[in-house]
């Protein structure tokens, strides 16, 4: 099956709680909104990373994807989030929103401190997708559950639902080797390889990803379309260069321990309206602001 929709920049959006910790459903929308008809993404991920999905129940989970598909209504692919620490509990919230029309489910390995080996892994992904029906794409995140390019490289050659994989981890070498390795084993032309290395997206895009889902795409998002625009195009280097150097001192500002809070300050300093972190999460401080928003000017704000 050819996923070849699913590709370009693909923001991870934030989940906008309230002081009381519920989720501020119209914030959510109107930032769907936004990034459809104004900044032109190619795609849109929920309940990953920065949506802060480790903190999800399964109910707000299905709310915030089905709010995100009513705004979207199709137009471009919805990517849902799955951070849970069992194959059955994965599968559970997958069902949760297999009705809903999700492109892809977006899985972690598992967060708790036991790794599965590796034949334990290939099954995990496999029987994910295929007890689900819904296309699987692996989120290469988890320091301590990493998965390795050959590992990811059999997974997806093995298990047909399993259809791509976001590098993560700031790992250039390992997003570099996957594409070569996915090349040479046959698949490259079947599967999605997505770059989430915020500080190096340029190069990522260059190598020859697929495109992006990443946190510093819900900072600013048009800045990122431009960029994947620039590289695919006959603009010359100049052009996505100095759009990469803006970038990564965008990055060096908002990259931290409670990086979905510091995305935040970014999207205010635009109008957008990102809510609250969920405890305990910090939000950002007042070092942390002023860096990010010295680093937010070439960029525009309000």
């Amino acid at each position: 099956m050819n996923h070849a929709h699913i590709r370009g920049i693909i923001p991870p959006l934030v989940t906008p709680f309230r002081a009381d910790g519920s989720i501020d459903e119209q914030a959510h929308r109107a930032e769907v909104r936004f990034m459809l008809e104004r900044a032109s993404v190619h795609g849109i991920a929920v309940c990953g990373s920065t949506g802060e999905g480790h903190t999800l129940s399964t109910e707000e989970t299905r709310n915030i994807v089905a709010w995100t598909a009513e705004e979207l209504r199709g137009r471009i692919p919805l990517i849902a989030g799955i951070i849970a620490d069992s194959t059955q509990a994965t599968i559970d919230r997958a069902r949760a929103v297999a009705d809903l029309g999700v492109a892809a489910l977006q899985v972690t390995p598992v967060h708790y401190v036991f790794r599965p080996d590796d034949d334990s892994m290939v099954r995990h992904f496999a029987s994910i997708a295929d007890r689900t029906g819904i296309p699987v794409i692996i989120y290469n995140v988890i320091p301590w559950s990493y998965l390795l390019p050959p590992l990811l490289v059999r997974i997806l050659r093995d298990a047909p639902g399993v259809i791509g994989v976001k590098q993560s981890a700031s790992d250039m070498k390992a997003l570099a080797d996957l594409l070569l390795l996915s090349e040479e084993a046959g698949i490259r032309d079947r599967v999605r390889i997505l770059s989430a290395v915020d500080a190096l997206l340029y190069p990522s895009f260059r190598l020859g990803s697929d495109g992006a889902v990443a946190a510093i795409l819900s900072a600013v998002p048009e800045a990122s379309v431009a960029l994947w625009e620039a590289t695919r195009s006959n603009v010359g280097d100049a052009v996505s260069l100095d759009l990469h150097k803006k970038l990564l001192r965008l990055w060096n500002a908002i990259d931290a321990h409670n990086l979905p809070a510091n995305v935040r300050v970014a999207m205010r300093a635009q109008g957008r309206e990102g809510g609250l972190p969920r405890p305990p999460m910090p939000p950002a401080s007042e070092a942390q602001t002023a860096r990010i928003l010295t680093a937010m000017q070439p960029f525009g704000r309000n």
